[in-house]
């Protein structure tokens, strides 16, 4: 299952995607965490020092290594240079599982022990003052949409990526890519602007959207989050002297964090799990091949030199099905 956190800087998506990491590893289930933010703070938040965040690998520096990897044997994409943040997978592609070894998790994933259990973390790498126009998105987060593009994932394993609520990721389509949208939102104006902006990209497309209310300290902003967003308010979340411990870099078992807050992740969880019946594998693969013939006509046909729209294999549909197909490993 994958999972997107999003919201304004500051709302606290960072830290309640970690939390809902730890839920999940506590679980026992295999979970690969992504962070795709511009702060970059998804390691700390899951308890890693400082110097074990920086070495963290930064993802947008082994586009290379996942362009060709994921490439294959698709004989429909000619080099791994043509390839662009939404090219989508065809026959001879490899694709990804959560649980599995392969090339790219060697490469980008790193292991993190939260109490017993152990989770792949990975991260787009810091950005720079260059990286904040459109070479960002190519280099960095569109390491992150290629390998949500060749992902195939199971009920019980989970993808989360803690990411921006930006206009990248609506012009690539990468908002479409996940099970459930969590949208973190504080109970002030500009709080659920970002709710409203994200509402109306997201109406035409079947997106999941359900928002986490952060910081709420009472009826007045539980009540101002029901007039704002309806029915797409699914939880609120308050004050945590646990997380406030763990900011201090002193974290404690997940398992004392307050039962109303473990309460609350538990409702996330329940919310993803019910959104697996409505899976559409086809619809999902429809999506991404209309946002890669929209980003090619738009700039990627210009860019490679090549036509992209070239790269679409029309029978094609991502799923389990596809995954016992794939291209093998290197050897």
């Amino acid at each position: 299952m994958k999972i997107a956190f999003v919201g304004k800087g500051g709302s606290g998506k960072t830290t309640l995607s970690s939390l809902f990491i730890r839920h999940l590893a506590a679980d026992g289930a295999p979970v690969v965490a992504v962070d795709a933010d511009i702060n970059q703070h998804l390691g700390a938040a899951l308890g890693l020092d400082e110097d074990e965040a920086a070495a963290l690998p930064a993802m947008g520096a082994q586009l290379p290594l996942i362009k060709d990897y994921l490439r294959g044997t698709n004989p429909r994409i000619a080099s791994a240079e043509t390839m662009i943040k939404t090219t989508p997978p065809g026959e001879g592609s490899r694709l990804l599982r959560v649980d599995e070894e392969n090339p790219v998790y060697d490469a980008c994933a790193r292991p993190v022990r939260l109490d017993g259990a152990v989770i792949r973390l990975m991260a787009t790498g810091p950005f720079t003052e260059s990286d904040l126009g459109v070479a960002c998105y190519h280099s960095k987060v569109g390491a992150v949409e290629l390998c949500l593009n060749h992902l195939v994932d199971g009920r019980d394993e989970y993808v989360v990526v803690d990411m921006t609520a930006g206009s990248d990721s609506f012009a690539s389509g990468m908002f479409t890519r996940f099970d459930m949208t969590f949208l973190v939102a504080e109970p002030t104006r500009k709080g659920v602007s970002v709710y409203r902006q994200y509402k109306e990209y997201a109406r035409d497309f079947g997106v999941a959207l359900k928002v986490v209310g952060n910081k709420v300290q009472g009826e007045d902003d539980l009540d101002f989050l029901r007039e704002e967003v309806g029915d797409d308010l699914l939880v609120t979340v308050g004050h945590s002297d646990w997380v406030r411990t763990m900011e201090k870099g002193r974290p404690k078992p997940y398992g004392l964090l307050e039962p109303a807050n473990r309460a609350a992740l538990r409702t996330l969880l329940a919310a993803v799990t019910d959104t697996y019946e409505r899976r559409d594998w086809e619809r999902y693969t429809r999506q991404m091949v209309h946002f890669h013939l929209r980003n090619a006509e738009s700039w990627g046909n210009a860019k490679t030199g090549a036509d992209l729209a070239a790269q679409v294999d029309p029978a094609f549909v991502l799923g389990e099905t596809a995954a016992g197909i794939s291209a093998p490993l290197p050897a």
